[in-house]
């Protein structure tokens, strides 16, 4: 029987919370099988014996980052009341995060989870339900709602994009005009409830 080796003691688990340091300390252009592996210490074939390939490290990764970042959203907005304000509270802790966890957030918003994965699917239920709660104070159809999760996502994700960017070069605080357009999203929600 041959001796332990660093590459036979580590868990899949490992790999992915190495991932997620590479990405917390180098940005998302980290995710990758050769970087992660060097900070495991280990040649990067032996990442292949955890994960199938590139493409299914990136998206455990993602996964994984989901998961924490739902279970913070969660935690930060559990007992707070089910009103309209919810859903702004919300866009702040996605914005917040997203200052915090600049890489982890390019990952959440890069990296296609795929429905038919049980372990995607999961969090793609979670964070569907979370936004429903978020959004129950609204009497929205099944249509509606889509349309206000796609409007959601890409008022927000925009805004952010732009922010990390380094494009928000105006004089007003980017704070202020943040507020602002949560504000604009909820009366955009209103407005598709009422259609």
């Amino acid at each position: 029987m041959g001796r332990p080796t660093k590459e036979n003691s580590l868990s899949r688990q490992d790999v992915i919370n190495a991932a997620v340091e590479c990405i917390d300390q180098e940005g998302a252009s980290a995710l990758g099988v050769s970087r992660v592996a060097r900070r495991l210490g280990i040649k990067p074939p032996a990442i292949y014996r955890h994960l199938e390939n590139g493409t299914h490290l990136q998206q455990a990764t993602a996964i994984e980052i989901w998961q924490r970042y739902l279970s913070d959203c969660e935690q930060t907005l559990a007992g707070k009341d089910i009103t309209l304000s919810l859903l702004k509270q919300l866009g702040f802790f996605i914005r917040d995060f997203a200052k915090s966890y600049p890489g982890r957030y390019q990952v959440m918003m890069h990296v296609q989870l795929q429905p038919n994965d049980p372990d995607a699917a999961t969090v793609i239920n979670r964070s569907l339900d979370f936004l429903r709660q978020a959004l129950c104070a609204y009497d929205l159809t099944e249509t509606q709602l889509i349309d206000v999760m796609r409007m959601l996502n890409a008022a927000i994700y925009g805004f952010i994009s732009v922010e990390q960017s380094g494009l928000m070069t105006l004089e007003r605080p980017a704070d202020q005009s943040y507020g602002v357009m949560l504000e604009a999203l909820i009366a955009a929600v209103k407005y598709v409830e009422g259609q």
